[in-house]
């Protein structure tokens, strides 16, 4: 005998060292993967921000937005263009297709907007990013002192501290205003030293500057001359010189102006715990590992109480690495807990040797796909974790087949047991089933294809899933075929102790590594353990207790035979004689399952919903809300969450659910933080802004649900008068609103009415909740006009409106460097001057000739109110309606369906100008389906071929593939029975991946069944007894290959972490589609074989 089966076979010492190195190459690139919450995805998405301080939404559009849109129409690559402008801030969002170059598109669009030479001159410099995923490590919360400037400063001091730390990059000081020299000048000083606003502006320019002025070279070297007068705090600007008179008198600065040391005039606040604080966000790197950065960080926090000034508080926030910990620590439980469950089946069904042999390639192939992971530059983070999990069970299928069928010659052909005799046994069992396993393995990695090329940011996640599957697929193959015939070819144990030590040892292992002892109690269990062992084995008792057990193994095993030899083989017999009634009643049962679905039954939601461990209060006032308004609604909502937090926590003082509370006001910066798996774009600020967040400890440790605290916390709350937006928010993973409808015109007014008109249709469905618009009514503007009078004297629009900025706004004077601050110093009317209506009337405008006139007599101001923020998709003004829905009444889809059958269409009707389209979650739904399908098809096309070459049949393919469509039929009883248990509320994106992805794993025992029916049809045998000897001497095979892959993902199905939520639909998928295609397997397919040759027979009659 000859080729690498028998080579490897009978040279037991290359099989151990290619298992070796397997090994070690996974252990070695294991600590080269950096260890991360959640893979990075690339969003294939281009922002270009420009800042026009001071501007309306509108002055926005006009002088920012269309001029960028315009200069990147054309770029190569680009699929969709849309901009946002909102007060003193553009944002232009450019996607990308998913072939496109990110890096070159990235460097045309920075070409082409870098040309721009139209931007208003009070614009800032373009800021051009590729977006990435959100990398945020944890969160900092600074509090002790109450004054803004020292509660910046100290967070300024933890922040460089935290940067100098080794492993730290990216640190940064968040939602604290920025600092800012104002120097705040009136029309009445103005007048009286006979200044206009721009001398005054370049009289300071002039008299705060560093000027290097060359070098005199003399014999003694050379002497650099430099006019250093650069102020650079308050007083120092106060001390400069405006005006010096013809006696000599000095005016300075400070005679005719207030000079304010202080920050931007925004409102932004932060409490924690109720407290004042600065909040410092820790980020990391693409390649930097989460761990390693948090020890190294909270290391500092234990020490800084040695030099921080007394009363100083840091405080760990939204920490990552605990949610990266519990994630991995669940998963990891999960994969453990899984194994064990396919050890013991394993144990049940074969022999401990055959056992422990078969369960060997699962490390191996773990081991392998590591390596082959590192080499692709993947990390270990919750996806790829689950990736692992859900191949568990799968990766002994291919062994299971190989063992089973070595052991049926070894043991169950009547062989002598010689040495020679097992091998020949180990080598030609192997080759029997290798084009059933080889085939086999590769249809499943093929079902996966479709799932790892799916688009936007779930295809990427699945991606991450798929890889690890066929990595490990691969590994999986190379060990059934390679190694694990030379290890069941040579007897490696001969006593019974032996044999059952192979199995107890992994066995024992991981229960100890399940129960949660100190190192020192797992020692003294060792101890104890080993010396009991020693004294039991010593007096023999072990060698009988291990005897004792693989005669209680042989008894189940063989009472399994008996059972499938007996009543299976009836049951086998009647079905393929009863062959029509068995096809008919699958496929009732198939037609059954599409019933279910088109009656709602089982409903569909494109992301599931699971809680977050922490409650968002989102505050939205009406643009232009004074924020010591928005101020005390937020302390009401805050004082209200942290007395609800209080009560719950006295409630369960064995685990207080609430840890701590924090509320922003002037922006929501922890619900924008990560935005959404498909956000993109600028978060919005204002004093109209606030958020108060609720962290809460795991869900598994809590007594209560994330969506009850929300509840109470929002009945506690009650009803906010002349609020736009007060929502509760506790789910995780979001992706926005699950209903978002996109119109698309150019008139406002009109996009305003048409929103209107779908929101009030929204309200009248069931179950229909949080419905809203993206159209809000802006803040009142003043808009200036040119009088006659004006014109006469040489005066334009252009004049008059950088006069009134630079009174109203200000002029930006300076910008200097302090420290790792950049400053902006601001030369502005006073405040009291520019709070006031009246203070534009008498407001001195400076003509061409110098003469000053009154404003009201060259001008007029038009009180009116704008917008609050222009959308624009592809050069049209868009306005989103969103609206969520409460899955216990109904769906998304379901209601998207009736609406758009009916209220849709009329309003459309009644406003031709305007078009609908769906966007966030349901565009990617609508675009990974239809991805998806013609993936799926070819996927199937290919399962087809790699059948139909082995098989040397067109007809036999279609008989294996027949039960690819109860794979689905499995799934959804899964999801049925998963939703009734109240695991589930709905199917997924993820459910039809693993739905795809199981197409691949049921078709391998359908091929192992039809391989046997073949070999036996060569054998002699007529087609009825091939069959049903084939199905019958492979259901054990069979049916343990279903029994291990649901084994492996049953501790992932039953855990209810918010880590395992995300994964569950998929997994449901795959272990309940596997289950019911195995009774598909062993009776309809022996049902269809006949039914085939019954038609190739009438076929060769007629």
């Amino acid at each position: 005998m000859s080729g690498p089966i028998a080579w490897f076979a009978r040279n037991h010492i290359a099989a151990n060292l290619l298992l070796g190195a397997i090994v070690m190459a996974g252990l070695v690139s294991l600590p080269s993967m950096s260890q991360k919450s959640f893979p990075d995805l690339d969003f294939n998405l281009i922002t270009v921000s420009v800042l026009y301080l001071g501007a309306a939404p509108e002055e926005v559009e006009e002088g920012v937005c269309i001029r960028v849109e315009e200069a990147l129409e054309g770029i190569q690559g680009v699929e969709k263009i849309s901009s946002s402008a909102i007060e003193g801030v553009c944002s232009v969002s450019v996607e990308l297709l998913e072939s496109a170059d990110a890096s070159k598109a990235l460097g045309d669009v920075k070409n082409r907007v870098d040309a721009i030479d139209t931007f208003p001159r009070e614009t800032e410099k373009p800021v051009i990013t590729l977006v990435t995923t959100e990398r945020s490590v944890m969160d900092i919360a600074v509090t002790g002192p109450t004054d803004e400037h020292e509660l910046k400063a100290i967070g300024q001091l933890v922040r460089d501290e935290i940067a100098a730390l080794r492993g730290v990059t990216q640190v940064q000081l968040a939602n604290a205003r920025p600092y800012e020299i104002s120097i705040e000048i009136s029309e009445v000083s103005l007048r009286r030293y006979g200044l206009t606003f721009q001398q005054v502006a370049n009289a300071i320019r002039a008299a705060s500057l560093d000027l290097p002025g060359g070098s005199i070279k003399t014999e003694g070297g050379e002497i650099l001359l430099r006019t250093k007068g650069q102020a650079y705090w308050g007083p120092e600007f106060e001390q400069l010189v405006i005006l010096t008179a013809a006696d000599g008198t000095r005016v300075y600065l400070r005679d005719l102006a207030e000079v304010v040391d202080g920050f931007e005039d925004t409102e932004q606040k932060l409490w924690f715990d109720g407290r004042p604080a600065a909040l410092i966000r820790v980020a990391r790197t693409a390649d930097q590992d989460v761990l390693d950065i948090s020890n190294a960080v909270k290391d500092y926090i234990d020490s800084s109480v040695d030099h921080l000034p007394e009363g100083v508080e840091l405080t760990v926030w939204n920490d990552g690495s605990v949610f990266l910990r519990e994630r991995l620590d669940t998963l990891f439980d999960s994969a453990r807990q899984g194994f064990l469950l396919v050890l013991i089946l394993l144990a049940l069904f074969l022999r401990p040797r055959l056992s422990f042999w078969v369960s060997v390639g699962v490390p191996v192939a773990f081991m392998g796909a590591i390596f082959l992971a590192s080499l692709l530059g993947m990390s270990i983070d919750g996806i790829s974790t689950f990736g692992f999990i859900l191949v568990l069970g799968i990766l002994v299928d291919d062994a299971v087949v190989v063992g089973e069928r070595v052991y049926s010659m070894q043991y169950r052909s009547g062989i002598a047991q010689t040495d020679e005799n097992l091998l020949t046994a180990a080598i030609d069992g192997t080759r029997q089933v290798s084009v059933p396993v080889i085939f086999g393995v590769l249809t499943t990695a093929t079902a996966f294809v479709p799932v790892m090329l799916g688009p936007g940011s779930i295809g990427q996640i699945q991606s991450v899933i798929a890889t690890i599957v066929l990595c490990c697929l691969a590994f999986s193959l190379i060990e059934s075929q390679l190694i694990l015939p030379s290890h069941l070819g040579h007897k490696s144990v001969s006593s019974a102790g032996g044999e059952v030590g192979l199995m107890l040892i992994p066995l024992f292992g991981i229960i100890l590594w399940e129960v949660s002892w100190s190192g020192r109690s797992y020692l003294a269990l060792a101890i104890a353990t080993l010396g009991v062992f020693m004294a039991w084995h010593l007096h023999g008792g072990y060698e009988r207790f291990a005897a004792g057990l693989i005669d209680r193994q042989q008894h189940f095993s063989d009472g399994l035979e008996n059972l499938i030899q007996q009543k299976f083989r009836r049951l086998v017999t009647k079905a393929t004689e009863a062959r029509y009634v068995t096809v008919a009643a699958a496929l009732a049962v198939f037609i059954t399952t599409i019933g279910a679905i088109s009656g709602g039954h089982m409903p569909f939601s494109f992301f599931p919903s699971i809680p977050a461990d922490a409650v968002m209060a989102r505050l939205t006032m009406p643009l232009g809300t004074s924020a010591t308004v928005t101020e005390d609604i937020i302390d009401s909502i805050r004082s209200v969450g942290e007395e609800l937090g209080a009560e719950l926590n006295a409630m369960h003082p064995e685990a207080p659910p609430v840890t701590h509370v924090l509320a922003a006001l002037g922006g929501q910066p922890v619900s924008n933080a990560g935005g959404g798996i498909f956000a993109g774009g600028t978060s919005p600020t204002g004093g109209h802004l606030a958020e108060v967040t609720m962290q809460l400890i795991p869900g598994d440790q809590r007594e209560i649900s994330t969506l009850e605290i929300a509840q109470q916390w929002r009945e506690a709350v009650g009803v906010v008068p002349d609020v736009v937006e007060l929502s509760f928010n506790s789910s995780s993973f979001s992706v926005g609103a699950e209903i978002d409808m996109q119109l698309e015109g150019s008139d406002m007014d009109e996009l305003r009415v048409v929103a209107t008109k779908m929101r009030e249709r929204l309200a009248d469905y069931p179950g229909v909740v949080d419905i809203g618009d993206s159209f809000r009514a802006g803040k009142r503007e003043i808009k200036l006009e040119i009088l006659p009078a004006g014109e006469a004297l040489g005066l334009t629009l252009g004049m008059l409106a950088i006069q009134v900025r630079q009174s109203f706004y200000g002029e930006e004077v300076q910008r200097i460097q302090r420290g790792r601050d950049d400053v902006k110093v601001m030369l502005r009317y006073t405040a009291s001057e520019r709070r006031t209506l009246g203070a534009l009337d008498q407001m001195r405008i400076r003509t061409l000739d110098g003469s000053e006139v009154p404003f009201a007599t060259v001008a007029r101001a038009t009180l009116a109110r704008g917008f609050s923020a222009i959308k624009r998709i592809d050069g049209r003004r868009v306005v989103n309606v969103t609206a969520d829905v409460d899955r216990t009444v109904i769906t998304a889809n379901e209601i998207l369906a009736k609406f758009g059958a009916g209220p849709v269409q009329e309003i459309m009707r009644d406003h031709p100008r305007v078009s609908v389209s769906l966007e966030g979650a349901q565009r990617e739904q609508s675009e990974t389906f239809s991805s998806l399908l013609p993936m799926f098809i070819l996927a199937l096309f290919i399962i087809y071929a790699l059948l139909a070459i082995p098989l040397r049949s067109y007809g036999q393919p279609l008989i294996i593939m027949s039960v690819i469509p109860f794979a689905f039929v499995g799934a959804v009883c899964g999801h049925i029975i998963m939703k009734a248990l109240g695991l589930l509320d709905s199917m997924a994106i993820m459910s039809i991946q693993g739905i795809v992805a199981a197409s691949g794993v049921v078709v391998n025992s359908s091929l192992v069944l039809v391989h046997a029916v073949n070999h036996r049809r060569a054998d002699g045998m007529s087609v009825n007894e091939a069959v049903v000897e084939a199905t019958v001497s492979r259901c054990r095979p069979i049916l343990l290959t279903s029994l291990t892959t649901f084994a492996g993902l049953t501790p992932l199905l039953l855990n209810q972490s918010v880590q395992a939520g995300v994964l569950i639909p998929m997994a449901t998928s795959v272990a309940w589609g596997v289950m019911l295609a195995t009774v598909v397997t062993l009776l309809v397919v022996p049902a269809g074989y006949l039914i085939l040759d019954d038609a190739g027979a009438r076929s060769s009659s007629g």
